[in-house]
């Protein structure tokens, strides 16, 4: 019993040291490797993004998935801060969608929601090789509207963001974020 408890023990400690070192290696990458991303591979991403918690479990998301050249081409032209999806093999946009979203004050928790997809979508990219990184869209109304038209998107489907995505090329390098003077013990005064 007591060799099975550390081996438990082990294992749940090798766990967390992975977890921690993909999310701790997470970056934003926005030069690619000219390798195919596998539909298997962005059905992976989508799993992971769906396990994203949501307000009331309401899942106020859609997903588009673009794995042709001419529209990532296309949306790398209309996108001034998208440009990367020219070299990226797949891109998936996050939506919400509003027929999902909560009613009365809860009804902008859709865009928590989809973050927090957007995330899992970003740490499992990691996870597999990939890179990729979170373009914004909403609620920027001009840009929103861009990829609304590219994609013919309906009009409760509002695009949060745009996840370029392709293969590592390790150009790009996790950066240190943590910083001890944005966290606060017991109340804003206390350090």
């Amino acid at each position: 019993m007591a060799l099975l408890l550390s081996c438990t023990s082990v294992l749940s400690q090798e766990r967390e040291e992975m977890v921690m070192k993909n999310i701790l290696e997470r970056k934003s990458v926005r030069t690619y490797a000219k390798r195919e991303v596998s539909e298997d591979q962005l059905n992976q991403l989508l799993k992971a993004a769906m396990a994203a918690p949501s307000a009331r479990n309401s899942q106020p998301w859609a997903f588009v998935v673009i794995n042709k050249r001419e529209i990532l081409n296309n949306l790398s032209s209309l996108l001034p801060n998208a440009k990367m999806l020219s070299e990226a093999q797949a891109a998936i946009i996050v939506c919400g969608n509003m027929e999902k979203a909560l009613e009365g004050e809860g009804r902008e928790f859709w865009v928590q929601d989809c973050s927090a997809a957007t995330q899992n979508i970003l740490l499992a990219a990691e996870s597999m090789g990939l890179g990729a990184v979170w373009t914004g869209a909403y609620p920027r109304e001009e840009i929103i509207k861009t990829i609304q038209e590219a994609l013919k998107l309906p009009e409760h489907i509002i695009p949060l963001n745009v996840i370029p995505i392709g293969w590592q090329t390790g150009k790009e390098k996790p950066k240190e974020k943590y910083t001890q003077e944005n966290i606060h013990w017991n109340g804003w005064e206390n350090k």
